[in-house]
C-alpha cells in the first residue's frame, strides 16, 4: 500500500531471527538478524508502536484547534493537534473521536479520514491515521489522561501556516494535517 508498485520484491530483507530488546508501557524495542537483498547480513532496530491518530479540528470560519504541550524528549514545548495512541482493538475513528473530545471538550459534526502517515520509517513501524474534523460542538471540560497536561488555543489557519514557516510549528503531524487541511480548503484536493 506504498504506491512502490509491484516490482520492489528485489529490495525486500528477509528475517532471519528476532528478539525483543526492551518492552515499556507504550513500545516495544527489536532487534532482528536479516539478510539484505545482496545476501549479506545485518542488524535492524525497530519500535513497536501500536499506532495513533491525529486530528485537524476547523472552527468555523477556518480557525484551527490546536495544543501547546511539554514534550520531554525535545524539552519544550510543542504545539500540536490533537492526537493520542490507538488502544487494543480500538477502531482508529473511535480512537480520533475520543481523543478530540478528552483533550478539547469538543465533538465533531463532520469527520473525514485524510490517510494515513508513518512518521518514523527508519526504525519504527508507528502510522498515524490523520482525519479532519469541521462542525465542532463544546460538550464537556477537556477530561485529559492522568499525568497528561496540555491548553488549547486557536488559531487561524493562514497563521499556524506561517508558524510552520518560520518554525513555531515543528511536529511532523501537525505540519502534514494543516497543510493538508490547507489543499482541501482551497479546492486543489478532493
Amino acid at each position: 500500500m506504498t504506491g512502490a508498485g509491484d516490482d520492489t520484491k528485489h529490495l525486500a530483507e528477509q528475517t532471519i531471527s528476532g528478539e525483543k530488546v526492551y518492552g515499556g508501557v507504550l513500545l516495544h524495542v527489536h532487534r532482528d538478524s536479516v539478510l539484505l537483498p545482496d545476501g549479506k547480513p545485518a542488524t535492524r532496530e525497530y519500535i513497536d508502536h501500536p499506532g495513533a491518530v491525529a486530528i485537524v479540528p476547523i472552527v468555523d470560519g477556518g480557525m484551527i484547534l490546536l495544543e501547546r504541550q511539554f514534550r520531554y524528549p525535545l524539552g519544550t514545548v510543542m504545539v500540536e493537534i490533537p492526537a493520542g495512541k490507538i488502544d487494543p482493538g480500538e477502531d482508529p475513528f473511535d480512537t480520533a473521536r475520543r481523543e478530540l473530545l478528552e483533550e478539547t471538550g469538543q465533538t465533531a459534526a463532520e469527520w473525514r479520514h485524510l490517510g494515513t502517515i508513518h512518521p518514523l520509517v527508519a526504525y519504527s513501524n508507528e502510522h498515524i491515521e490523520l482525519f479532519l474534523a469541521t462542525g465542532l460542538t463544546a460538550t464537556q471540560a477537556a477530561a485529559l489522561d492522568d499525568g497528561e497536561h496540555l491548553e488549547t488555543f486557536m488559531l487561524p489557519l493562514s497563521e499556524a501556516l506561517e508558524w510552520i514557516r518560520d518554525g513555531r510549528i515543528t511536529d511532523s503531524k501537525t505540519m502534514i494535517g494543516l497543510m493538508w487541511a490547507e489543499r482541501l480548503r482551497a479546492g486543489l484536493w478532493s
